[in-house]
């Protein structure tokens, strides 16, 4: 019989095949180095493996080796043409793993204190949630897919990939900028419950939604200056909009914050929600406009009026009542025809 050497110890034929059909590999070819080539999937998952049992060269299919006790890639195969799948282990780095994958690679919920070890180009999504990293250096340079990076102790962004296809998760982490963030991402930007004090090296250019809520934020300096999709800066500190983006096609959000006016507001499509802000009044303003679908929470009467002035509401579309209480500090109008002759009197209505 003859013996050829794997990764680990010293296997002949026989145990190759022994070992393959325990795991129902099958359409395989025993490599002279004693690696296999796979045509089709593996799946190791779930097995209480501590190392990976054979050496692999290439996998046509998908690879899983997931939900096992693993702290080593050392016997992955270097091409994968499917998804690879190495999840809920105690991995503590990529080392071994393959460099050309076709699909998805995930590595979440391990033990990962660093990326080095991944490839270089991921075709579909990449994801490391919920690992102990500190940082991205190491990533993936291209990921065609989404890249998730949240729930890890992340205090910078350098290292992150250069360009993303879809989008770019990076929430739940301890993130007070966004220096080292994808300029180029397809799709939209999470980057919920850190502790942003600025969004600085951000990208100015989004396809779809940017979303910086929870954070200690008291600017928007550094947003994107057009954002596809939603713009949400709920529960920061802000007390002002200016920087914010000059084009949002979607929703914008920006409650629970310290805003005593909206300046630097930009135009909206849909809705814009600012409920949660210290105002001392609460006024509904209703439209039929493709910009705005509703607002809440205004501070004074020359907001109410700014939207006069701008053409975006009619008069018949104010909620009377409520501005009538809003505006009594104004000369305590008793009525709707004094709050209109008020109102024609010093701004116009159409």
């Amino acid at each position: 019989m003859k013996y050829i050497k794997t990764f680990n110890e010293s296997t002949n034929i026989s145990e190759i095949e022994a070992i393959c059909e325990k795991y129902n590999i099958t359409n395989y070819t025993i490599n002279e180095d004693g690696s296999i080539d796979v045509e089709g999937d593996v799946d190791l998952s779930g097995n209480n493996l501590r190392v990976l049992p054979l050496k692999f060269r290439k996998v046509s299919g998908n690879f899983k080796c997931s939900f096992n006790n693993l702290t080593s890639l050392e016997g992955s195969p270097q091409s994968v043409g499917g998804f690879f799948d190495c999840g809920h282990n105690q991995l503590t780095s990529l080392e071994g793993a393959p460099q050309s994958i076709g699909g998805d690679f995930s590595c979440h919920r391990c033990q990962l204190i660093t990326l080095e070890g991944a490839p270089h180009t991921i075709g579909g999504d990449f994801d490391c949630n919920n690992n102990k990293l500190i940082s991205l250096e190491g990533s993936p340079q291209r990921v065609g897919g989404n890249f998730f990076c949240y729930v890890n102790q992340l205090t910078s962004l350098v290292g992150s990939p250069q360009s993303i296809g879809v989008n770019f998760h990076c929430s739940h982490n301890q993130l007070t900028s966004l220096v080292g963030c994808p300029q180029s991402v397809g799709g939209g930007v999470y980057c919920i419950s850190n502790h942003l004090t600025s969004l600085e090296g951000g990208p100015q250019n989004i396809g779809g939604f940017f979303d910086c809520s929870s954070n200690q934020l008291t600017t928007l300096e550094g947003a994107p200056q057009r954002v596809g999709g939603f713009f949400d800066c709920s529960g920061n500190q802000l007390t002002s909009l200016e920087g914010a983006p000059k084009r949002v096609y979607c929703d914008f959000f920006c409650r629970n914050n310290k805003l005593k006016n909206i300046d630097y507001l930009p135009k909206t499509h849909k809705k814009l929600d600012i409920n949660g802000n210290p105002i001392s009044k609460i006024i509904k303003l209703f439209t039929t406009s493709n910009e705005y679908g509703w607002i809440s929470n205004r501070e004074d009467k020359d907001l109410i009026m700014d939207f006069i002035d701008r053409e975006i509401i009619q008069q018949d579309k104010l909620l009377v009542n409520r501005l009538i209480e809003f505006l009594d500090d104004i000369g305590n109008p008793k009525s709707r025809e004094e709050l209109i002759e008020l109102l024609k009197n010093n701004y116009t209505i159409r």
